[in-house]
């Protein structure tokens, strides 16, 4: 597979889900898309389980347009990032746009927040159904749940479905461009 020229953006806050950060890391790395990790703020960003990770850019010094997709990861970092307005317009311009949006355990509090779930498909984390449920999603306990341009998925053991999928969402769009 290769994901050469694609532009993914993944976005952390202290005590994001580390698997759900660094494998889709490597994977969209390896298969050649340019991954860059955003955060609200400098500095190193610590992980649930005792991971860190370098933001490469500030959320604020970047435009969704440049990103053919975006990744939230869980953790308890949906929690922070629900409350920034900045988030919110940042997810809703992914939306806005139909490019790839995709959200992985707590990730999708986020789309909660952004009421970018009404009337959609979505899984998640067990501990949220209900959460997506009352947003109005039509909850789907699966590994991964595609509706359109929305990609959701349950927790760490489901990854490897959770990457195959944005990456059959970026091929769809470089095979229509």
């Amino acid at each position: 597979m290769d994901l050469h020229g694609k532009h993914l953006a993944l976005l952390v806050a202290p005590m994001f889900r580390d698997e759900e950060v660094f494998e889709p890391l490597d994977y969209f790395n390896a298969a050649g898309a340019d991954v860059a990790v955003l955060a609200l703020t400098r500095g190193r960003v610590p992980g649930k389980l005792g991971g860190a990770i370098e933001p490469d850019r500030l959320l604020s010094a970047v435009t969704p347009d440049v990103f053919d997709a975006l990744i939230l990861p869980g953790g308890q970092a949906p929690e922070v990032l629900r409350l920034e307005p900045s988030v919110l317009a940042f997810v809703r311009a992914f939306d806005d746009r139909k490019a790839t949006l995709a959200a992985i355990c707590h990730g999708p509090q986020i789309l909660i927040s952004a009421d970018r779930l009404r009337g959609r498909r979505v899984t998640c984390y067990k501990g949220i159904r209900d959460d997506v449920k009352l947003a109005g999603a039509l909850y789907e306990d699966a590994p991964v749940v595609v509706d359109g341009h929305l990609i959701t998925s349950r927790e760490p053991r489901d990854l490897p479905r959770f990457h195959d999928a944005i990456a059959d969402a970026l091929l769809k769009t470089v095979a229509a461009e």
